[in-house]
């Protein structure tokens, strides 16, 4: 099992522990003043079950990834963005950002969610930034934005994240879900575009560590961000920018909005 493999479980005790550790933190100055505004704002761990509503209902993907590590953003107690942390999907992502003696230490950061009264508003990067200094020393988190979706990576510009560039567009095996080539049914001939992304990298160590990690990356590092405009998508009838096509074996392309027909 490697190290960032372990399934998502919380015991009784964990489940203790976590609610003396949140009324026990320290509350940064930013917090304090948000509290005498009236208004309380934190991050703290929270269980896969209640990542389900943000992830299945609101966010465009409609379905669970890998969850190794998940992150409520609460504002006065009411949960209202969810970001997550699983093993990427592409062994071969694992090994080609920072070579096959790092491959355990690399995790996605794979599904970011706020509620849309609450966009634009730096909710997202407050869970992002706050998220990152709670994983396992010497981890490289990689995480994309999705052009397809009009994503730019704000996010991530905001946050530290290396930009390493924009990954090119390709056709893979998916399964009747619209999963990766990973959980495709054996005899699958359905093929799916898979849009460019913009892919980002953070480094999560102290200044020593970071410093021979960034020695270690095997992506460019690129210094000037990606710009332009972001696109926020309907929650209710989420649909991408540029509609993905799927490819059948026959050569017959159906336009489906990013979903796999059903048969």
């Amino acid at each position: 099992m490697t190290k960032h493999s372990k399934p998502m479980t919380i015991s009784t005790n964990e489940r203790t522990n976590e609610r003396t550790n949140e009324r026990t933190q320290q509350i940064s100055l930013f917090d304090i003043l948000q509290s005498q505004s009236g208004v309380r704002k934190y991050v703290r761990r929270i269980t896969y079950d209640e990542t389900k509503p943000f992830l299945l209902k609101i966010h465009y993907a409609r379905r669970m990834p890998c969850i190794t590590y998940a992150f409520g953003l609460f504002l006065d107690g009411d949960m209202i963005g969810v970001v997550t942390y699983g093993v990427p999907a592409s062994h071969f992502l694992c090994i080609g950002l920072a070579g096959e003696e790092n491959q355990n230490d690399v995790i996605e950061l794979n599904r970011l969610v706020i509620l849309p009264e609450y966009n634009g508003k730096n909710y997202a990067s407050y869970l992002v930034a706050h998220s990152l200094k709670e994983l396992p020393n010497h981890t490289f988190v990689v995480s994309y934005a999705d052009t397809a979706w009009g994503h730019i990576g704000y996010v991530y510009q905001a946050t530290n994240f290396i930009y390493t560039g924009c990954t090119k567009a390709r056709t893979d095996i998916v399964s009747s879900s619209g999963g990766h080539a990973r959980h495709y049914e054996k005899g699958s001939a359905i093929r799916q575009n898979r849009s460019a992304k913009h892919r980002y990298v953070y480094i999560v160590g102290d200044r020593r560590t970071k410093r021979q990690m960034l020695k270690e990356l095997r992506y460019p590092i690129i210094k000037e961000y990606p710009k332009g405009d972001e696109v926020h998508y309907d929650i209710n009838n989420p649909k991408p920018v540029n509609p993905i096509r799927i490819i059948k074996a026959e050569g017959i392309f159906v336009e489906q909005n990013g979903e796999i027909p059903r048969h």
